[in-house]
């Protein structure tokens, strides 16, 4: 009997579980791919997959090169990997008229008839990459893909693309469109062939997204609606839009990715009425984390340019973590920690379409140069969904080690629910913010126009535009929920109104240039506590102000003796 070392036994051993466990790998070169970046390779990609797929599974890899596709086709027990230099493109869609495109966008009566929630949320084949109804899918490899061609990406054509396109444009002379494309048709999300997504699952479960790279995304890097089990890492995201958004979602990890999203939201939890029933985005765990709004692929270059005041709604940069608008199924045991925000909104929890968001834990954030809110909380009742939906909840949340630098003037941290439903159970914990400041009382009740953003006011009550006691802050029960809403708020802190079980320990807010507003103001809340509490003010302004406030308790605030009393009506110190 031959003998063998334990190295080569070591060895042989190795080799065998390796051959034995590693899936078929199917080379879409091998199907009829170019990679030329010219022609259209998405037979020859649906080809590799079908043949995967019909052998029970595989990997579909594509080597170096740049695949110009159409729609993507994914189906179960398939992986997509994209190996070091290849990039999956999307094609400049068709003309009208002109045959090919993308995979036309799917009847959804919940999206299409009843509008419950915005069309690029209601539709999943009108993408590059889709699957519906799958299990056991994966997308992996150091790879990258570009958007180009989705609706919208095309405002961003790199300098190279640019000259590319004016010297096919002037070859064809005069009338001549560039590239031989048309142009026409790409802001109109729902015309035939055009794709407004970079990738989109429904009704998937067991999906894993991992060390690849997304570049202009259109609409949705990554739209996923009811995906159970879902693995999302290390991935690198530069976009024109939404970078992620989980959407009726449950069992989700979401790691060591780093997001950039000037004109959107980066990482947005969200529970549409797409699927045709309210389903919650549950159990989710975000970690590791960074997003930010810099110019658009100055991220993945590495210039992180913050030149272009980036955003769709005057506020400035988007690029924040988000839980909402859509928010018909509600969320439940959510945590997010160890992330970081820079040059973006602040962290946004919203329920404003029925619902329950509950048990949700956030610590360990850093964030900078942040445009409006850094927290900001708001049950609302813009109510889109099926009639009689009723106005949701938002309870137990702990929100902890928190240090936010350079956050806007105009924007308090918020904490607002409405008359009669109280936002409840809220902890603040282990919180330093640095506001701007420089704004004035005067300036609040003044609500001056270049103060205040319209993009918003508009959705809701038309006297918010319009001066007002500075205290009487508009209640916008149905409008779009956004820091901005309320306008100037008479907090540059803190402001919470229409809320109940609230404790504050260990926070310092402290502004860069003087602030005559009060640090915090409490309107209509009970069962408040502060504890450990500091806040820089003005000379002659008050550190808090009361309003309709029951069951208030300070201990050990800087500057001021304990205070524990059952109600004010109106109070300030």
């Amino acid at each position: 009997m031959k003998r063998f070392s334990l190295p080569t036994l070591v060895l042989i051993v190795t080799v065998a579980a390796t051959v034995c466990s590693a899936a078929p790998t199917y080379n879409v070169r091998d199907f009829g791919a170019t990679g030329d970046g010219k022609t259209i390779d998405s037979d020859a990609i649906s080809s590799a997959i079908l043949a995967a797929s019909e052998a029970g599974g595989g990997t579909v890899w594509f080597p170096a090169g740049t695949y110009a596709s159409y729609s993507v086709r994914m189906k179960s027990n398939i992986t997509l990997h994209l190996d070091h230099g290849a990039t999956l493109l999307a094609a400049d869609s068709p003309a009208e008229g002109e045959a090919g495109g993308y995979d036309p966008a799917e009847p959804n009566v919940w999206g299409d008839e009843h509008r419950y929630q915005d069309f690029g949320h209601s539709h999943w084949q009108n993408s590059l990459i889709w699957g519906i109804g799958l299990e056991n899918i994966a997308i992996t490899g150091p790879g990258r893909i570009d958007g180009r061609g989705l609706v919208g990406a095309r405002r961003f054509l790199l300098p190279h693309e640019q000259e590319a396109e004016a010297a096919a444009a002037a070859a064809e002379g005069p009338g001549g469109q560039g590239g031989g494309r048309p142009r026409r048709g790409f802001n109109r999300d729902s015309r035939e062939g055009n794709g407004d997504k970079a990738i989109a699952f429904k009704w998937c479960r067991n999906v894993t997204l991992r060390d690849f790279t997304v570049f202009r995304g259109g609409h949705f890097a990554l739209l996923a609606t009811g995906v159970d089990n879902f693995t999302i890492d290390n991935l690198r995201v530069d976009t024109n839009r939404d970078g992620f958004d989980i959407d009726a979602c449950r069992n989700v990890r979401i790691s060591n990715c780093q997001v950039n999203s000037p004109h959107d939201d980066a990482i947005v939890l969200k529970s549409s009425y797409g699927l045709g029933e309210a389903r919650a985005t549950e159990n989710v765990t975000i970690t590791n984390c960074q997003v930010s709004g810099y110019e658009i692929g100055s991220m993945l270059d590495g210039t992180f340019d913050r030149s272009v005041v980036a955003a769709p709604d005057q506020d400035g940069p988007t690029g924040r973590i988000k839980f909402g608008t859509e928010s018909n199924g509600g969320f439940k045991n959510i945590t997010i920690s160890n992330c970081t925000f820079d040059r973006s909104r602040g962290l946004a929890l919203e329920i404003v379409d029925g619902g329950l968001l509950e048990d949700v834990t956030i610590t360990n954030l850093t964030m900078r140069d942040i445009v409006n809110a850094p927290i900001f909380l708001r049950l609302g009742n813009r109510a889109r969904g099926p009639e009689g939906t009723p106005v949701g909840e938002l309870r137990r949340v702990n929100i902890s080690n928190i240090v936010v630098y350079d956050a806007d003037a105009r924007f308090a941290s918020q904490i607002v629910g409405l008359p009669g439903h109280n936002i409840e159970d809220v902890t603040l914990s282990n919180i330093s913010i640095h506001y701007k400041g420089g704004i004035t009382m005067e300036q609040v009740a003044a609500q001056p126009e270049d103060l205040v953003n319209p993009f918003f006011l508009r959705r809701g009550d038309p006297e918010a535009l319009g001066p007002r006691e500075p205290f009487n802050v508009p209640e916008q029960a149905a409008g779009y929920p956004e820091p901005s809403m309320f306008g100037l708020l008479p907090a540059y802190g803190l402001y919470v109104r229409h809320a109940e079980g609230i404790k504050v320990h260990n926070v310092e807010f402290q502004f860069m240039e003087t602030d005559t507003r009060p640090a915090v103001v409490l309107d209509d809340v009970s069962d408040v506590e502060f504890s450990h509490f500091r806040a820089e003010t003005a000379a002659e302004a008050p550190m808090f102000v009361l309003r309709n406030v029951e069951d208030f308790s300070t201990h050990r605030v800087r500057g001021m003796d304990d205070v524990d009393r059952k109600s004010f009506e109106s109070q300030s110190f």
